[in-house]
């Protein structure tokens, strides 16, 4: 048994003898070396080994653990072979896994051998192993004749040669064919010839004359023996029947003839014409042409015209099967006599084998955030041509992100070379192209499915960058305002988007009391009814998160604004009724067109024209006297007053907004047309109390008793404010320019020189029930606001001069 070791510059040999042909399942004498990380091991075992035999331990050889080769998956790779050995990774031994025939697997070839890879993973690790098949002396030398005629002329000079069919023997090397033995005979004696491919050719030379009388036939038997131990042997017989003369044989004019051929040739090509002369004539001159015993599997490939010694193809001629082809041709007359020629021919390689592409492993499919150099498989291309015919060269075609590199003859593995995003392509196919170097080039194509498996590396992206609704006040509770929506471009559960509602406070409230979002589908909902006069508006934060993990989030802001509704009336806030008071206003007879009576003040809370209010007179006892400003509210006279015209006016003012529907108020306005304040008092009388004198007197009486000594105490305290007050105020007057703005409630933005009146009587009267005919106090003319003082004992400081002729008339 041999065992080599590639190691540089040559190659070191260990042999190791076994006694044979004994050797079955015992242990086969091996070493082995290994090179870097593709070490390449060498066993040596004889053929016609059981099946499971022992090999050799790779692990050990090879300096691998088992978890190494578990890990890496180690496994056997053969291409299209026959598998002859099996791995057992869990023993890290290589096995006989079919029966190996040399002979069925190498013929005549010597060393026989057989390669393959043991491929590793993660890395990838690629160990080529030679197991050399040593022959076993299982075959005995055989004949392909059953026996060999020959008729030899009795006129056959000494030395005449007579071609002898070759035996053939199986095995090789000492347990091949070693040496002929021709049994005795006083005529014949056998002779060989080596050729230059190490063969013999054997033939028997004439020692002694042939006389056809004595004896006209001969029987010789030929054996032919191995060198194995113990020695194999095969027997023909040799029948020669003695002619009469022929004394000269064909002869060749070369020894040898040389010719090339292209493989698959068509049927019929020609290849060459051997040539033999015979100086006899007649019968005895002609030479017949034919093969010499060959291999049935050369002679097959060729036909040899047996008269003009033309040599044709007979069927396809393989260059991957026979490089060079070695005949040997007979040239016969009709004598017996013979004469032999090799004829070497070369096969001419053309480039008809395309390149075979064999996926060793693939992965799909592969994480979108693998790194640049991930290989996602391993291939092996193998071309059968030889020279530039084999060369294979390898490429990815198209735009996929993946190229192709090699480290290992006949292997290439595929990497990536730019960054994967499944959001971009999900999938792609991968076209690898072999070729060769022929002319014209063969290639091959294959194609492979890359899936693209997805990674949470998109956060969800709001289709806005912010999001505004309007929603009416007094909604229900529940009320859907708007939707939001977040895309993902990942893709299953890293794609699933959650909503939340994220807490901040509005007005001190957290917003959760005001809105509430769906996490499933982005509906925002109110979670409560809005007033517009609290809450206009409000923001709030979305926040739009994955399912991935850790999960990845962006949020939004969504501006919610509330619609008024008109569900507020309008309020009046000039002229203001109390329980106690009537207030009126006072319109001289004097009075021109156009004149400015009062002015009606009311607001509404609502906004837009919901807040618009136009003024009505609904109801006057003269409506040709008077009219009201549509706008502004501003009561003024439409005609000159008259002596007709009743002295008390009450008129009715309805305020309506600009709302649908609309709300309205309505405010009574009390007019006296009169030019002095005793003429007003007599009708006022009896239009403050409306003739509800009673006989109760003596209750009212102790009523009004216990009032006015209430009121007396309150006025001489109010008096004394009243007068620090206005003492306080005439300094702040003196130094100042600005006219004296009357009052009217707050909100009102109109009361500044749309006053009532520009400038007011103001006269203060308290009477009891019964007092009709009490004197009136004339009070001195002001120019502030009308000041409206329901107890008795109130006056007011006035200062500056009086021009208007109004007034205003407050009763008690």
């Amino acid at each position: 048994m041999e065992f080599h070791k590639n190691c540089g510059n040559g190659i070191t040999k260990w042999r190791c003898f076994v006694p044979y042909p004994r050797v079955t399942t015992s242990l086969i004498c091996l070493m082995l070396f290994f090179l870097q990380s593709d070490a390449q091991i060498r066993y040596s075992i004889p053929e016609e080994m059981r099946k499971g035999s022992l090999i050799g331990n790779v692990a050990q050889d090879l300096g691998l653990d088992l978890k190494r080769l578990r890990s890496g998956r180690a496994r056997i790779v053969t291409g299209e072979n026959v598998q002859y050995a099996e791995l057992k990774t869990d023993k890290g031994t290589l096995v006989v896994n079919e029966r190996i025939d040399r002979e069925q697997l190498c013929g005549d070839v010597t060393p026989c051998s057989f390669t393959f890879e043991i491929l590793l993973e993660n890395p990838m690790e690629l160990h080529p192993v030679t197991i050399e098949v040593l022959d076993v002396n299982d075959n005995a030398p055989t004949f392909q004749s059953k026996q060999l005629d020959f008729e030899i002329s009795e006129s056959a000079t000494t030395g005449s040669r007579f071609n002898l069919e070759a035996a053939r023997d199986a095995d090789v090397g000492e347990n091949g064919l070693q040496n002929y033995v021709l049994n005795p005979n006083d005529h014949f004696v056998l002779k060989h010839i080596f050729k230059s491919d190490g063969s013999k050719t054997i033939y028997m030379t004439l020692q002694n004359a042939l006389d056809r009388e004595k004896e006209p036939r001969l029987n010789l038997k030929l054996v032919a023996v191995d060198g194995g131990s113990p020695e194999r042997s095969g027997t023909v017989n040799i029948n020669i029947v003695v002619l009469d003369i022929n004394d000269n044989a064909p002869v060749f004019n070369q020894s040898i003839y040389k010719a090339t051929v292209t493989e698959n040739s068509p049927k019929g090509t020609h290849i060459l014409t051997v040539n033999a002369s015979d100086i006899d004539s007649g019968t005895n001159g002609k030479v017949i042409y034919s093969f010499s015993t060959s291999k049935e599997s050369i002679v097959d490939l060729f036909d040899i015209d047996r008269d003009s010694g033309k040599i044709n193809v007979a069927k396809g001629i393989d260059f991957e099967l026979h490089k060079k082809v070695l005949l040997s041709i007979d040239a016969k007359d009709h004598g017996g006599l013979t004469d032999t020629c090799d004829v070497e021919i070369e096969i001419i390689d053309v480039n008809d084998n395309a390149p075979v592409i064999n996926v060793m492993s693939f992965s799909s499919p592969v994480s979108e955030d693998s790194p640049v150099g991930t290989t996602i498989g391993i291939i092996n291309v193998k071309d059968l041509d030889s020279g530039e015919n084999g060369q294979v060269r390898c490429a990815v075609e198209g735009s996929a992100p993946v190229e192709v590199k090699s480290n290992v003859r006949n292997y290439y593995a595929l990497v990536t070379n730019a960054p994967l995003d499944r959001e971009s392509v999900s999938d792609f196919n991968i076209t690898v192209i072999a070729s060769d170097s022929g002319k014209p080039p063969l290639s091959v194509t294959k194609t492979f499915n890359l899936k693209i498996s997805d990674v949470n590396d998109n956060p969800p992206v709001f289709t806005r960058a912010l999001y505004s609704a309007t929603i009416t006040e007094n909604n229900s509770p529940g009320f859907s305002v708007l939707s939001v929506v977040a895309k993902d471009p990942d893709e299953n559960q890293n794609a699933r988007v959650s909503y939340i509602l994220e807490e901040c406070d509005i007005g001190g409230s957290p917003v959760s009391g005001y809105i509430s979002v769906n996490s499933e589908n982005g509906v925002i909902s109110a979670a409560r009814s809005f007033d517009y006069e609290q809450t206009k508006q409000f923001l709030c934060v979305i926040k739009a998160q994955d399912g991935g993990s850790p999960p990845l989030s962006s949020n939004v802001t969504v501006k919610i604004l509330v619609q008024d509704q008109n569900d507020n009336g309008p309020q009046v806030l000039y002229p203001v009724l109390t329980g106690g008071s009537l207030v009126a206003e006072m319109v001289p007879r004097s009075a021109d067109v156009g004149y400015l009576v009062t002015k009606v003040v009311a607001v509404d809370v609502d906004s837009g024209q919901n807040a618009w209010l136009s003024y009505k007179l609904q109801k006057a006892a003269d409506r040709a006297l008077f009219e009201v400003g549509l706008q502004n509210g501003e009561i003024r006279t439409i005609r000159q007053v008259t002596d007709k015209d009743a002295v008390k006016q009450r008129l009715a003012v309805i305020v309506e907004d600009n709302g649908q529907p609309s709300r309205s108020a309505t405010v009574i306005v009390n007019v006296v047309v009169a030019d002095s304040f005793p003429e007003v008092m007599s009708e006022f009388t009896d239009f403050t109390h409306d003739k509800e004198y009673n006989d109760n007197l003596t209750f009212y009486l102790v009523l009004a008793l216990a009032v006015v000594s209430f009121l007396f105490i309150t006025c001489v305290v109010v008096i004394i404010s009243v007068k620090i007050y206005r003492w306080r105020q005439s300094r702040v007057l003196y130094h100042s320019n600005l006219p004296v703005i009357p009052y009217y409630p707050p909100r009102y933005s109109d009361t500044l020189g749309t006053a009532t009146l520009p400038h007011v009587y103001n006269y203060d009267t308290c009477r009891t029930t019964d007092s009709r005919k009490s004197d009136i106090k004339y009070m001195q003319p002001m120019s502030q606001s009308l000041v409206s003082v329901d107890d008795v004992g109130t006056e007011s400081a006035q200062n500056g001069q009086q021009r208007s002729t109004a007034s205003t008339l407050t009763l008690c």
